[in-house]
């Protein structure tokens, strides 16, 4: 019996049909980038050198690049810190209220930042955490800004070390274990090396997000000048003042700064590609 023919796998694949499929892409996806290209070269186009000059001069901007620097760096250390256990744990043991706390996690990211801002305030209301603040300084003050921006940063950190321990395969691992290693042992040879790449892209993103954090800073630490005044504050005291030029070379700062460790990681995950023993 002649079995029916079917039209469409009889039908040759043509190349310039590709052609088209991809340029309606690009159009669609290339409007977003041209928007994110037209937003970086109107502040590259407004300041000018001599504008971006006189903001790096100016003492309260040099004590926020290295407040920012300083909080940023331990944010990214903090974030990592719980990132890598928590991220372990959640794709290797199962426990009951488990998707109550990947629910939890995700509060930071959901959130609006002004809000985990006023909770943390409130949290620090609280009478033992008022009583710890008369002798270890938090609301206001220099903790804050860490704390702020840890809260944020870490719950990005977490999503990504989750991400890198589920693309891991679990079988050298076990192969560790069978040749006598513990669970520990095992975490620290096999599981953790195969998670660098991970581990430095959550890095990155705790980082970067850190720099960027504003509404939690406002609110929880204030913007009071040569104190708790990160990049973010100082566009927002710069346009406060009306000092709009100063404004925007502070937000080209920052944009240098997260393109440069973007590049860096890219670049990193590049070598590392090319580097790989076949």
């Amino acid at each position: 019996m002649k079995e029916p023919s079917h039209p469409q796998a009889e039908r040759p694949h043509r190349p310039g049909s590709d052609r088209v499929f991809y340029v309606c892409l690009g159009l669609l996806g290339g409007t977003y980038v041209l928007l994110l290209a037209a937003t970086v070269g109107a502040d590259l186009f407004y300041t000018t050198p001599g504008h971006f000059w006189r903001a790096l001069q100016s003492p309260e901007i040099r004590q926020a690049i290295r407040l920012s620097l300083l909080s940023c760096t331990l944010t990214t250390l903090l974030s990592l810190w719980v990132a890598v256990p928590i991220g372990y744990l959640m794709t290797h043991v199962r426990f009951r209220g488990q998707a109550l706390l990947d629910a939890l996690l995700d509060i930071p990211i959901v959130l609006p930042p002004l809000v985990i801002g006023l909770s943390l305030l409130i949290l620090f209301q609280a009478p033992p955490l008022r009583a710890l603040e008369r002798v270890f300084p938090v609301t206001y003050a220099v903790p804050s800004i860490i704390l702020a921006q840890f809260m944020v940063a870490a719950a990005f950190a977490v999503r990504t070390m989750r991400a890198t321990f589920e693309q891991i395969s679990p079988r050298p691992e076990q192969v560790a274990l069978t040749l006598g290693c513990s669970r520990s042992e095992a975490f620290w040879r096999v599981v953790l090396p195969s998670a660098r790449r991970g581990i430095l892209t959550a890095a990155t993103l705790a980082w970067a997000r850190a720099l960027g954090e504003f509404g939690p800073i406002l609110i929880f630490s204030g913007a009071t000048r040569m104190k708790t005044e990160v990049l973010p504050t100082t566009v927002f005291l710069e346009l406060s003042v009306g000092n709009l030029e100063a404004a925007v070379a502070v937000s080209l700062l920052m944009i240098i700064a997260a393109v440069a460790v973007l590049l860096l990681v890219r670049g990193y995950g590049l070598n590392a590609t090319l580097n790989r023993p076949l």
